[in-house]
């Protein structure tokens, strides 16, 4: 076991993939914990068994997993997303597949940003949430977490961001989705009667693509530890298929793993985040 944290290529130079914990809560607006949410997905990945029964074989072994220290974060927002797109970009290569825990969902900006500093290509985005997070500002905050995909938009190397298991929004949120061409949302009725696959596939054939995964994207039934949990949300089975579709389609370069704030003596959501990343990296690590 001991899935993320001690698997035989601990050496850094030999593990195909590199998980960076990101600590970050700073402009949460209802639930608080995501600050513990890195830690918590480490713990419950000591529980995972690396035999995976699609592959017949322990793949995490194989392709060893190193996980890097925790950050240590400044308490100014700006200086701390400038300070995760550093070490993205310090981190990234392309031998390597990338993992972030987090933390809010406002790390994806600098996440992003620092894989651009690393790669030519436009970036297409692939967003699982409860939420559109196309605020222009929230409670008088540019870059709340509830802001994070408008200011990706920000840049003109973010080619599209696609949108799944949507089930909140506001009426500036609805007007963007209207009349901006490099967005596109998949309601969570649309996951559900899978009216997604086709064009979801259609739309990252060939891309490069970041996904970023905020847990209240599932239904909270199975993941209510999380700040903002919306009902009626995605089944693990169903975000599943995303995952695969993606890796299938595009070229994935890395993910994030978002807003998990756990709850003392609940540990059913962080074992089941660690074990759909687990299943990420070896769908990733073991595609052609």
């Amino acid at each position: 076991m001991s899935q993320f944290s001690d698997t035989p290529q601990k050496d850094p130079e030999k593990a195909r993939v590199h998980l960076l914990p990101v600590p970050l809560e700073q402009s949460v607006s209802y639930g608080g914990g995501t600050a513990r949410g890195p830690a918590a997905i480490l713990e419950a990945s000591y529980q995972l068994e690396n035999y995976d029964r699609e592959f017949d074989s322990e793949p995490g072994l194989e392709f060893g997993i190193f996980t890097h220290p925790s950050m240590d974060l400044p308490s100014d927002q700006d200086q701390a997303l400038e300070r995760i797109a550093d070490r993205v970009a310090e981190i990234y290569r392309p031998d390597r597949f990338l993992g972030i825990l987090g933390g809010e969902h406002s790390l994806t900006e600098g996440v992003v940003q620092g894989l651009l500093r690393s790669v030519p290509d436009q970036l297409t985005i692939v967003q699982i949430d409860a939420h559109c997070d196309l605020r222009d500002q929230y409670e008088d905050n540019p870059r709340s977490h509830a802001c994070v995909a408008r200011r990706l938009l920000d840049s003109d190397r973010v080619e599209q961001i696609l949108q799944l298991g949507i089930r909140s929004l506001c009426v500036e949120e609805a007007e963007v989705l209207k009349s901006e061409p490099r967005v596109t949302a998949w309601y969570t009725e649309h996951v559900q009667a899978g009216e997604h696959l086709q064009p979801l596939a259609e739309k990252i054939r060939g891309k490069t693509v970041f996904l970023t995964l905020d847990v209240d994207g599932f239904d909270p039934a199975l993941v209510p530890s999380t700040g903002t949990p919306e009902p009626d949300g995605l089944s693990y089975r169903q975000v599943e298929e995303i995952v695969r579709l993606v890796i299938k389609e595009s070229r994935l370069l890395a993910f994030d793993c978002v807003e998990l704030a756990p709850i003392e003596g609940l540990h059913g959501p962080d074992f089941l985040v660690a074990k759909l990343l687990y299943k990420l990296m070896c769908l990733r690590l073991t595609s052609p």
